[in-house]
């Protein structure tokens, strides 16, 4: 393999953005931080990249260490990618760069793509203030559900996979029902999680911690 270009900085930004600043990098780990996916699926879900450039940047990430691929065991039998524990340490970096740039999402505009889990990191931070706000124990399993679709979250998990597509694997302890204007208000920072159950635009299911905070909130 061809080293890969370097701002050649003794600068710990300029390492950071060595491994990670190339277009498309970050939203590889977006999709990522959904749990092992195949190649294919990481492709639909990126409109815009090409394959040549998709599959470069896979191999930059697995020799950076960002992740890793495996071979699934029959009857699967694809090959799947997934995050390294490093490649998983981005994920307050991307909230970081979902909140900086909430300002700038606008209306959406007739070219833009979107997906239902796209959703997924700004309502976890969502989720997560109003749990951490109300000692809600470190969150928990939230089934969230949408026109577009449903996906669901692992609000305060500290490992594994922080969202996935498709209905909340096993009992959720809040299910979240909404509609895309919301959603998208709070992307924006324009609107809260708590604002928006108190005037019914969310509404909230479920026995666990973090639906009787969001209750109550």
């Amino acid at each position: 393999m061809s080293p890969r270009r370097s701002y050649d900085q003794y600068c710990s930004a300029a390492r950071a953005l060595d491994a990670v600043g190339d277009r498309w990098t970050l939203l590889i780990v977006r999709e990522l931080l959904a749990g092992p996916r195949r190649y294919t699926d990481l492709h639909a879900d990126l409109p815009g990249v090409s394959t040549d450039v998709l599959a470069s940047r896979l191999k930059d990430m697995e020799r950076e260490g960002l992740t890793t691929r495996r071979r699934l065991p029959p009857p699967g039998a694809a090959y799947v990618y997934e995050l390294t524990g490093r490649g998983r340490a981005l994920l307050p970096v991307l909230q970081a760069l979902g909140a900086w740039g909430q300002a700038a999402l606008g209306e959406r505009r007739p070219t833009d793509a979107v997906r239902a889990h796209w959703f997924a990191l700004p309502l976890l931070r969502a989720l997560e203030a109003v749990g951490a706000g109300e000692g809600a124990g470190g969150g928990g399993l939230v089934e969230v559900r949408l026109e577009e679709g449903l996906f669901h979250l692992h609000v305060g998990a500290e490992d594994g996979p922080v969202y996935g597509d498709g209905p909340a694997p096993g009992e959720p302890d809040a299910t979240l029902v909404l509609d895309t204007g919301t959603c998208t208000a709070i992307s924006r920072g324009e609107s809260t999680v708590a604002d928006a159950v108190r005037d019914g635009r969310i509404a909230v299911s479920g026995d666990g911690t973090l639906a009787k905070a969001l209750r109550e909130a």
